[in-house]
């Protein structure tokens, strides 16, 4: 069976006087309902990734596919329709989102967008969305502002899934959650992808939340996949300085 993701070559420079690469012939792939987890220090190319793949920017060269389709060939209202099938959910919950938004109309914007359900619809549908990420319907009348980290992190999450999208990207999505709230989000991603199938890329400087959610972790350094494996055997037998000072700084790590 072919991968949901395949990325052959992806390469990324930003302009300027040096022409920084930060991506250098790239190549990962990931299976339909699988966790891949991106980890490497600032300036690796990791968010780089999560954009180019978004189509936030565009990539210099390389191929993808997605589903099977040329992804990055995609272009006008062909791009449109396909866009629900690739979501993703950022690192600030709060900047995510219009500053006078509800949570009401942030979650209608995607059943709006996408064409998922008639205005009839869209109580019920808020509703569903709100309770699948295990918060209360009546948090849909209050202000974005008005609602904590967590609970804004959630609704995000609830955004993103709205289309049923066959794949996620989180860059840095519970970094900015407390210790207490960040377990509750990544036990309510795990569900989530046990309940729908979607696949995950899963973006984070800390191994130990990486660990805790993938089934495959690539490091990255240098715009360039540098140890990729299995979650456990990868933590167990690092083979490159990098992943043991990454294992060496993350103390509260599962053995």
């Amino acid at each position: 069976m072919s991968p949901l993701l395949s990325v052959q070559g992806l390469v990324k420079t930003w302009p300027g006087p040096r022409r920084m690469r930060a991506l250098d012939d790239l190549s990962l792939t990931l299976d339909e309902g699988q966790t891949l987890g991106i980890v490497g220090p600032s300036g690796s190319g990791k968010s780089t990734l999560a954009r180019v793949l978004e189509r936030l920017e565009p990539a210099d060269a390389g191929r993808v596919q997605f589903d099977g389709l040329d992804w990055l060939a995609l272009r006008g209202a062909a791009l449109r329709r396909q866009r629900g099938w690739m979501q993703m959910v950022f690192q600030d919950p709060l900047a995510a989102f219009h500053p006078r938004a509800t949570v009401y109309s942030a979650l209608t914007d995607p059943l709006r967008i996408h064409g998922l359900a008639p205005p009839r619809d869209w109580p019920s549908e808020v509703a569903r969305m709100l309770e699948e990420v295990q918060l209360s319907p009546e948090l849909a009348r209050r202000p974005i502002t008005a609602i904590s980290g967590g609970q804004r992190q959630r609704v995000a999450i609830a955004r993103a899934l709205a289309p049923r999208p066959k794949l996620l990207i989180l860059d840095e999505a519970v970094s900015a959650l407390d210790v207490s709230v960040r377990g509750h989000v990544l036990d309510l991603l795990v569900r989530l992808q046990r309940r729908h199938g979607t696949g995950f890329i899963f973006i984070s400087h800390d191994l130990a939340v990486v660990k805790a959610v993938s089934h495959r972790i690539a490091v990255m350094d240098a715009g360039r996949i540098i140890e990729e494996g299995p979650a456990e055997a990868l933590i167990a037998q690092p083979q490159t300085p990098l992943l043991r000072a990454l294992i060496a700084a993350s103390p509260a790590l599962p053995a």
